[in-house]
């Protein structure tokens, strides 16, 4: 007999990777994900929210470079704003060469050491160290007019994607686009000479919103147990975080009848893999006051990986509640992990709440091959594993 489960499981994954045609933050796929979301959650009896928040779309139709009677592939930078123009272009390889570099009405292409890693945004609340802060402040003082970025390879902080854009900010006024390690040497090579650059591409102003769901419990403090709805754009985001969303939904349907001690707060966070954190950011100053509330936090990110197990980590957790987890996950088959924290259970250590992250065990391939790229399918998910997940966290939250 086919379980239920697996079944909801499987078309609620088929409804966010295949039937929306983008989860990006600010797009109308994002819009109908949250809506879904919440009717479901409201029907399995939550009380549910939606607060909005204002953010940007944005569309591309391409970009073009010319150079040297050769036409160069590139990307537009997202977030960038459209470009015509041509100009001198000038190149620099390290921050040392950065700060001597005559840029102003120029074209200046970054390349080698200087782009080794994608810079976070601007205005990222999170993490913003002041090297970022001194490569955005000499670009933008030397005021270029476009940037070009030729960058490699960083799993950690930009996904599977080659090359990947070194800027993605919807802050950051100057136009950009990116290309391959490789090419941007080659481009270096005519440093000081004129090239010509186009980009098509719109920002859109745009609101998304956050799905909060809340089962009152018989005394105060509540489990938070969350994961982000959202996916980058040009990806259908199946391990990052469809998959992840899905056993929030289960979850909140196997909690339909919940009368437990404490309450359960399911929070759809809305905006992961965008910019500017909005749902992260509006989730903290709502609950700014109200943080001592939270007895422990469950963020789920990358889980259900084909023909692999999930594991489980820990963060701050009181030793009974680690021992009671852990005893629940091992008996339901997943296997204890390696801390990680490139995720929505960050924003909780930083209110020094205690929290659990799940994720599927072979995090390096899930980083290295998977994130942030078209190959990010529904082939690769296990739709059991997600049915088996979210048995586990009702159990485990009903023993809490």
């Amino acid at each position: 007999m086919s379980d239920p489960l697996v079944k909801r499981s499987e078309k609620i994954l088929h409804f966010l990777c295949e039937e929306l045609p983008s989860r990006r933050v600010g797009s109308s796929g994002n819009q109908r994900a949250t809506a879904y979301f919440a009717e479901s959650l409201q029907d399995a009896g939550f009380r549910v929210e939606t607060p909005p928040f204002v953010c940007l779309d944005w569309e591309e139709e391409g970009a073009s470079l010319y150079a040297g009677g050769k036409e160069y592939p590139v990307l537009p930078g997202p977030f960038s704003k459209e470009f015509t123009g041509s100009g001198e272009l000038v190149s620099a390889s390290t921050v040392a060469e950065l700060e001597t570099l005559a840029m102003q009405d120029k074209i200046l292409l970054l390349r080698g050491e200087i782009t080794a890693s994608q810079l976070m945004p601007k205005n990222f609340r999170f993490y913003n160290p002041e090297d970022h802060q001194h490569i955005y402040s000499l670009v933008e003082n030397g005021k270029p007019i476009a940037v070009i970025t030729a960058t490699g390879k960083n799993p950690e902080l930009a996904g599977a994607a080659y090359p990947f854009p070194m800027f993605e900010d919807g802050d950051f006024e100057i136009p950009s686009i990116y290309m391959k390690d490789v090419d941007g040497e080659e481009l270096a090579k005519l440093s000081g000479t004129p090239v010509s650059l186009e980009i098509h591409a719109r920002r859109i102003p745009s609101t998304g919103c956050n799905v909060l769901a809340f089962k009152p419990g018989r005394e105060e403090g509540k489990v938070v147990v969350c994961a982000h709805i959202d996916a980058k754009r040009g990806t259908p985001g199946a391990l990052d975080n469809a998959t992840g969303s899905t056993v929030l939904l289960l979850l909140g349907e196997l909690l339909r009848d919940y009368r437990g001690r404490l309450g359960v707060e399911i929070v759809v966070i809305n905006g992961e893999d965008y910019y500017a954190s909005p749902g992260e950011i509006q989730y903290l100053d709502m609950n700014a006051n109200t943080t001592n509330n939270i007895y422990l936090a469950i963020n789920m990110d990358g889980v259900g990986l084909k023909g692999c197990p999930t594991a489980f980590s820990f963060y701050g957790c009181p030793p009974a509640v680690e021992d009671k987890a852990r005893t629940s996950f091992l008996a339901c088959g997943l296997v204890q992990g390696e801390e990680w924290f490139q995720g929505d259970h960050s924003i909780f250590l930083q209110q020094n709440r205690p929290a659990i992250a799940l994720t599927t065990q072979d995090f390096g391939q899930f980083i290295s091959q998977i994130v942030h790229t078209p190959e990010d399918t529904l082939v690769n998910v296990d739709p059991q594993e997600l049915a088996r997940i979210a048995r586990c966290l009702a159990g485990f939250i009903s023993l809490l």
